[in-house]
């Protein structure tokens, strides 16, 4: 047979060669460096046989590639190490049932039933059994067998095996790899690809947690524990995401928002169905405020909309049955002999161009901008909840542009400005743009395959136009329309989807909907959907793990603490706090009898920005002690200085305290 190296060059290898041939045929360093190999565009591992006519590009260590050769196999030592661990305790190894253990993000998973449960606490003898296995530099080998002799290995002892083995596809080669022998390594039906042999593996690894899963992913199916873990090359990268991780827990905003008194979900109300508690509500109440007042500078109108809707609406729209599975089921009921059926609301645009069609529209109108803060509701599965960023009941910054085919650039590029201006305000600095283009081998997508296609050139032409970073993913398309969505970085470096827009000619197509344009005749408009936060819930989630609960001062739910020395400044205190309150800040008095150093730290603990420290100098003179969090004792300033001081940073949403 023949390959082909990265510069065209023609290598003659015998018929079944693998890429460690070609390693072997280009020298001893190759034979000696090679991990893998880039076979016509896809990563392989050394031990698959290449194609006829294949271009190889053979990987080394220092390769990015590297990382998912290493991850997969980490996957498969873990599977093993749990095997050996539990032998230990008395058990046949074979009492371990194996699902899937694919690579992820900066890590790997394997799904497993256990003869006994597994827990966090089992972690670091599993993690010991796993280096034990690297210190083995075990080879790995990879065969292929029948469906008959692979039906064999399992049926009747692995059932998640075997169901992966029967929808194999017929024709299909079904592989296994072995690392060490038969008798004291370990098998597993896979695809790969992996490293040669363990020895190649980097130590710099960890197990991080144990978690429930369905099998597939389906809740009528049994639960699996699915054991984590995180793999880099270097120990730097290790101990630099092992600090991330610690860091995110201290941040973790279902901890912040009980300590803080931000939120509540109570299981009496419902899961996925959050309370927010006065202070939270501060927080998205100025976030409304901020929206509210960008998008009538800009010529959005408001509106408001009922949380339920006729089902007859959602059919029309497409979303039922289209996203049936993660709506509530419908509400029937029958009036005088005559059945209704209601929604829940799953998404706020149908109820926006019922507003639109209310009566006839000329082109003088356009574009029409309409925007509510709109409630929805999407029936998540109980195992995905997590608190804000995955909810049953979300709020979003919805809006609905309606304009003609040659306003849609001039108003996406104003969109994009909207969200760039919250980007800014909230100093989320590092962020990319997702475009999400239909996949035209799917069925899933309505509407004229022209339109789709110019919708989506209008899309890359405002990205491009605005100097945006962005990727296009094929199939990331909502089913009516091409979307572009912002991924936003956090103070941990984490990604996060949060703001998105989608051109959309498909829906003012399904509801008939129009305008009258200079000519006097009858045209379609054009329909933007926009949320720079997209749910209040998540984008609030979110903003409590960026600041780690510590809000800049227009977003803090007390803007400052004033805190009498004694007894004797108490009524000076209330003043002052009073004086505050009257000015528009968020003031409260602590009049505690604890000690004044308590009560400080208490206001530190809650993330006060500000704490004015008040004694019989202060009353005298009528000033304050200013503390500034994370900045300290700012010394002793005129209160009408404060005042306006602070005034001024929480009226400009500043970032960056004035003082």
């Amino acid at each position: 047979m023949t390959v082909y190296l990265p510069d065209g060059k023609p290598l003659e290898l015998p018929e079944g060669a693998t890429a460690k041939d070609v390693a072997r045929a280009l020298g001893e360093g190759w034979e000696r460096r090679a991990v893998g190999a880039i076979v016509d565009g896809e990563l392989y591992d050394l031990l698959k046989p290449l194609p006829q006519g294949a271009k190889v590009r053979l990987l080394t260590e220092k390769d990015p590639e590297f990382q998912t050769l290493f991850r997969h196999t980490l996957a498969h030592v873990l599977a093993q190490a749990v095997k050996e661990f539990f032998r230990e305790k008395g058990y046949d190894p074979e009492s371990v049932k194996l699902g899937v253990g694919p690579v992820i993000e900066k890590g790997f998973y394997y799904d497993i039933e256990a003869p006994e449960p597994l827990s966090d606490e089992d972690l670091p003898a599993i993690e010991a059994k796993m280096r034990e296995i690297l210190k083995r530099d075990l080879p790995l080998k990879r065969f292929v067998l029948s469906r008959e002799e692979a039906l064999a290995r399992y049926r009747g002892k692995d059932p998640y095996k075997t169901e992966l083995i029967l929808e194999i596809p017929e024709g299909e080669e079904i592989s296994f790899y072995q690392q060490g022998d038969e008798a004291y390594g370990f098998t597993d039906l896979c695809r790969g690809p992996h490293v040669p042999s363990t020895g190649r593996i980097p130590p710099h690894f960890k197990l991080t947690h144990v978690a429930g899963a369905y099998w597939r992913g389906d809740e009528k199916r049994p639960m699996l524990q699915r054991v984590y873990g995180v793999a880099f090359r270097t120990a730097e990268e290790l101990k630099e995401y092992l600090w991330q991780l610690e860091e995110a827990k201290k941040r973790d905003h279902r901890r912040l928002g009980r300590e803080l008194e931000l939120f509540l979900i109570d299981p009496m109300v419902g899961k996925g169905l959050v309370l927010w508690l006065p202070k939270g509500n501060v927080v998205r109440e100025e976030l409304m405020a901020f929206m509210r007042e960008e998008q009538v500078r800009r010529g959005y109108q408001l509106v408001t909309t009922p949380h339920i809707g006729s089902l007859e609406l959602y059919k029309t729209s497409g979303h039922y049955p289209y996203y049936a599975e993660s709506q509530f089921p419908p509400i029937s009921f029958k009036e005088r002999g005559e059945e209704e059926a209601y929604l829940l609301k799953p998404m706020n645009c149908p109820h926006h161009i019922r507003i639109y069609a209310y009566r006839k529209r000329s082109y003088r109108e356009l574009p029409l901008r309409l925007a509510e803060f709109g409630t929805v509701y999407r029936y998540e599965k109980a195992g995905e909840l997590l608190g804000l960023t995955r909810v049953r009941g979300f709020t979003q910054d919805d809006a609905h542009i309606f304009c003609t085919p040659e306003e849609v650039k001039g108003e996406f590029l104003g969109v994009l400005d909207l969200v760039l201006k919250v980007f800014a305000t909230l100093g989320l600095k590092d962020y990319r743009a997702r475009i999400g283009v239909r996949d035209p081998r799917s069925d899933k997508y309505v509407g004229d395959e022209a339109k789709w296609a110019l919708a989506e050139r209008q899309i890359e032409e405002a990205a491009a136009e605005a100097g945006l970073r962005y990727t296009v993913e094929e199939g990331d398309a909502a089913f009516y329309g091409p979307k572009l969505d912002f991924v936003v970085k956090d103070a941990l470096g984490r990604e996060w989807q949060l703001g998105t827009i989608q051109v959309d000619y498909n829906l003012p197509e399904r509801f008939g909907l129009t305008y009258v344009g200079k000519d006097g005749e009858e045209h379609r408009p054009v329909m933007i959907h926009r949320a720079p936060f997209g749910s209040l819930e998540r984008f609030i989630g979110i903003l409590i793990e960026h600041f780690a609960g510590d809000f800049p001062l227009w977003l803090a739910p007390v803007q400052a603490v004033v805190v009498p020395v004694s007894e004797k400044q108490e009524d000076y205190a209330r003043e002052v706090a009073g004086r505050l309150k009257e000015a528009g800040l968020r003031a409260e008095a602590d009049t505690r009898p604890e000690r004044m150093q308590a009560r400080i730290r208490d206001a530190e603990v809650q993330k006060v920005p500000y704490v004015l420290v008040v004694g019989e100098r202060e009353k005298a003179e009528g000033a304050v002690s200013v503390r500034r969090r994370k900045k300290g004792n700012l010394g002793t300033m005129p209160l009408a200085a404060f005042l306006e001081g602070a005034l001024r940073e929480y009226r400009e949403r500043r970032l960056e305290p004035v003082f």
